[in-house]
């Protein structure tokens, strides 16, 4: 099978969302399930029978070659030339396959197929978690108690911009108004957050007024020098010129980096089989406030090692 979708049909997208939607269930089913059955149709989306049928049919209309019926199973199965109709997102492909496509709530929710993936070690509860998206979706401050490592317990207001998942753990991007500037909050270091319906957002509290959020640094990773099979690293990151390109907003990059164990040494010293990339422009992170983070960086300014980052 062919791994790039099909060029837009205009009839497709001339279509309803709520019926794309269902095409694209289909053409999930067929790309990476290798079978489809009416009742995959209608059960995902509550409709009857018919309906399912007719969307079938819509699917075979705008992609004749991609699907063919098996007569002693009633399954759909693709064909040798099938080709997607949709574009499909590779993270939410493997969300899908891993936690399951809309089918059911709660625990009942299961994988498509066999599969593993880390445990999450620190999860936010969801008591903590609501009040603080609310004040993203509708720009509000919140008050909660917070306990940083470095000054322990205290109240704050901060006014939340965005939740950010550093591969560990979440935290929320927020403007703290005892620090007067943007910091990043733990979600399992917080208690008792309330919604302050009542307190204005000034301009310098908003995102747009946040420049480590909003500065983009484009990195540019090749294989380590030290790593005995850069042809490897080359395949397990595609990229066939020897260099890829990564764009991250600053506030960021040094969890990004330190996630993925790229050596941001400018000497690429790190040694280690985790080490199979490094940054091949350390400057870059200049001025990125937790450049720190980065395994092996540090600050030109700097003649001795760096300190580590103070956490909140």
């Amino acid at each position: 099978m062919t791994q790039s979708a099909s060029p837009p049909n205009r009839a497709l997208l001339e279509l309803p969302q709520v019926q794309r939607e269902r095409l694209s269930h289909i053409d999930f089913k067929l790309y990476f399930l290798g079978e489809l059955r009416r009742t995959d149709v209608a059960d995902r989306f509550g409709t009857g029978p018919a309906a399912a049928t007719r969307d079938i049919a819509q699917y075979k209309e705008l992609a004749p070659e991609n699907l063919v019926l098996d007569n002693t199973d009633k399954i759909y199965r693709p064909t040798a030339n099938f080709v997607p109709l949709f574009d499909h997102a590779p993270q939410r492909v493997l969300t899908a396959l891993s936690r399951g496509f809309g089918e059911g709530i709660g625990e009942e929710l299961k994988p498509m197929v066999r599969c593993e993936f880390p445990m999450a070690l620190s999860e936010p509860k969801m008591s903590i978690l609501a009040p603080i998206t609310r004040a993203i979706h509708r720009n509000k401050a919140v008050r909660v108690s917070y306990t940083s490592i470095e000054s322990g317990r205290s109240e704050r207001e901060i006014v939340p911009i965005a939740l950010v998942n550093n591969g560990i753990r979440w935290h929320v991007r927020a403007y703290d108004r005892r620090r007067k500037g943007f910091r990043d909050f733990v979600f399992t270091r917080m208690e008792n957050p309330v919604l302050l319906e009542d307190s204005p957002i000034t301009d310098e509290e908003k995102v747009d007024q946040d420049v480590q959020w909003n500065r983009i640094i484009e990195l540019e990773l090749v294989p380590h020098p030290a790593h005995p099979r850069p042809e490897v690293v080359m395949m397990d990151y595609g990229m066939p010129d020897g260099v890829l390109s990564v764009k991250v907003r600053a506030a960021n990059a040094g969890y990004m980096l330190r996630r993925s164990a790229i050596d941001c040494s400018p000497d690429h010293s790190l040694s280690g089989p985790e080490y199979a990339l490094w940054l091949k422009d350390p400057l870059a992170l200049y001025g990125a406030n937790n450049a720190q983070l980065a395994p092996g960086y540090r600050n030109p300014r700097d003649d001795s090692e760096n300190k580590p980052i103070k956490a909140l």
